[in-house]
């Protein structure tokens, strides 16, 4: 550091009864005193006093930066290796974890990072003099006024949460949200995407994801198939019943038990209507088994002569009216 002496007695006077406010006021203070004095050592052409004004400045300056950038930056490469530290050790706790799902351990690793930066960095401007409340209110201002501009991101991110923390569905389900029927391919924490039965991607909003009814197939471990069909009247249900029940055999897709079922579902204006039932635990095989079990009992009433009626209108004229 320069000596007193060394320094303009105009500069040395000024900053003696300047009053201080910490650090940052103090290095404020100097430099608008500074820059005072050596604009009037400018214009009164005083050269010799303002190099040597110049000069014990920069120094002063120098020795600063010197020792509060050492203090920073000590903090700094102890905190980070603080932080480091806890990282790989939350990531490996995570990582042996089976009930905590990628996505949310994704979330809770993320939000460790940002918190953790955000206090390193609020640390090392401490350190180097910045007035870090009067920042951190600035920032809190800033993030109201995003907040407001990005409201709807904001709320799939927190239904995007509540879907990582609620978790009525994973990553694998089949699903039924609406009328939309997929495979949820992956879960952030703004969308989530389902592989339709058209091997098409549909990203849905998590908003949607949380608001709309959503049935989830696989959550159970037996998923039950409904094949709706009619007969006529003038058929006898129990002969329907037989002959679609003998269609399972040898077909290990089908569990045995629960075992298949054809029940009578309603009496309608032109047929009985049934539906035949079994179950299966892959819920892979949910659409293909529906598709390929309404054709073959289509096949099998037709093989077995039972009619499948549709819906018709008979008019009848009365002749002597129409004349």
């Amino acid at each position: 550091m320069v000596a007193p002496q060394s320094i303009p007695q105009r500069l040395q006077t000024r900053t003696d009864t300047t009053a201080q406010s910490g650090p940052v006021g103090e290095a404020a203070n100097r430099f608008n005193n500074a820059f005072s004095d050596g604009l009037r050592l400018f214009l009164d052409g005083n050269w010799e006093g303002l190099y040597d004004h110049l000069t014990s400045g920069a120094l002063y300056l120098l020795g600063l930066l010197t020792e509060r950038g050492l203090q920073s930056l000590a903090a700094f490469l102890l905190l980070y290796i603080i932080y480091r530290a806890l990282y790989l050790a939350s990531e490996r706790a995570l990582d042996r974890s089976d009930s905590i799902e990628p996505g949310l351990q994704s979330l809770l690793l993320k939000t460790f990072r940002v918190a953790s930066f955000f206090f390193i960095g609020t640390v090392v401007l401490d350190q180097l003099g910045v007035n870090v409340a009067v920042l951190v209110g600035g920032l809190g201002i800033a993030g109201i006024v995003a907040g407001f501009a990005a409201r709807d991101s904001l709320e799939n991110f927190i239904a995007g949460v509540t879907v990582l923390v609620d978790k009525p569905f994973q990553v694998g389900d089949y699903i039924e949200i609406g009328d939309q029927y997929g495979q949820v391919d992956e879960i952030t924490l703004r969308s989530t995407r389902l592989r339709t039965v058209r091997n098409r991607t549909m990203v849905l909003p998590n908003t949607h994801m949380i608001t709309q009814e959503l049935m989830n197939h696989t959550r159970r471990n037996v998923l039950r198939i409904d094949v709706s069909f009619g007969i006529a009247y003038k058929e006898v249900p129990d002969e329907a019943r037989a002959a679609l029940l003998s269609l399972f055999e040898g077909d290990d897709r089908v569990l045995t038990e629960p075992a298949p079922s054809v029940v009578v579902t309603e009496m309608a204006d032109s047929s009985v209507n049934m539906a035949l039932r079994f179950y299966t635990r892959n819920p892979d095989q949910e659409v293909p088994l529906r598709w390929e079990y309404t054709e073959k009992v289509r096949e099998k009433l037709r093989e077995a002569d039972i009619e499948i009626p549709f819906p018709h209108r008979q008019l009848f004229l009365d002749e002597a009216k129409a004349l």
